[in-house]
């Protein structure tokens, strides 16, 4: 009498062997081709190139943007240990971004990552002379409704005061000092000296088209001495007082709609 094959529901029994085997080739194979394809996806939306000057993140313009938010989180929360806890300025290529674009890919970063954006460095030279020439139009247009201005540069040894906010429409050269009890607003550079909110207000500002400082100080605040003589950001920026320090950012052209030193 012929000996009788196990039956499971597949047939014989080297055949259901076969096709168990032949299935878990293919989900091995469905794996690494997933793997692939996440490796290659992450390679060709976001690329990450340090140096010196700062970070730039180089996006593909044609992924859609909540995807591209995804790769990016991944990308930084993957590579965390690599960059470690660091300060750092960041320019984004490759992709036309909104601010509100540009703000949702910073959080992407630093909420995966411990890197902290210093400022976002803006590559479009146009947009950046439309900034400048929108905020000195503002700013113009404001020192004249208060009558508090100064034309002029300012040079070392040179004190300028003022009981309220003030706009210099000139340069703050080394050893030269302005001090407000408002905010203060340079249409120029700032070399020397800037001491705003000199009556104790941690709300006041001060703008500069370029940020060079010995020392800013806001209120109780004031830059460490590190900073003394560094550039601070690129083009317009404004520092402010925030979690007992200064913080410099670049200037957004939304934030000329709110300015306001009155």
């Amino acid at each position: 009498m012929a000996a009788v094959q196990p039956d499971d529901g597949c047939g014989r029994l080297d055949r259901c062997t076969s096709d168990r085997m032949s299935a878990a080739r293919r989900e091995a194979a469905a794996i690494r081709q997933n793997r692939w394809e996440m490796t290659r996806r992450m390679h060709s939306t976001v690329v990450i190139k340090g140096s010196q000057a700062g970070m730039t993140v180089i996006l593909d313009p044609d992924v859609p943007f909540e995807r591209l938010l995804e790769d990016i989180a991944k990308k930084f929360k993957d590579s965390a240990r690599f960059w470690g806890a660091v300060q750092i300025t960041l320019t984004l290529e490759g992709r036309r971004l909104t601010p509100r674009e540009e703000l949702a890919v910073v959080q992407a970063i630093t909420d995966n990552s411990q890197i902290e954006i210093l400022c976002l460095l803006d590559t479009d030279a146009n947009r950046i002379a439309r900034c400048e020439k929108a905020l000195t139009e503002r700013l113009m247009e404001l020192s004249s409704q208060t009558g508090q201005f100064y034309k002029g540069d300012l040079k070392r040894g040179d004190v300028l005061e003022s009981e309220a906010s003030i706009v210099v429409i000139g340069d703050v050269n080394h050893g030269a000092r302005v001090i407000a009890k408002g905010n203060i607003v340079i249409l120029g550079s700032l070399h020397g000296s800037a001491y705003a909110g000199a009556a104790g207000n941690a709300s006041a500002v001060v703008m500069a088209m370029e940020m060079v400082p010995m020392q800013v100080r806001i209120a109780d605040f004031s830059t460490l001495p590190e900073d003394k003589g560094k550039k601070l950001g690129k083009g317009p920026v404004i520092a402010s007082a925030q979690d007992d320090s200064i913080i410099v950012r670049p200037i957004r052209k939304s934030f000329l709609n709110y300015l306001n030193f009155i």
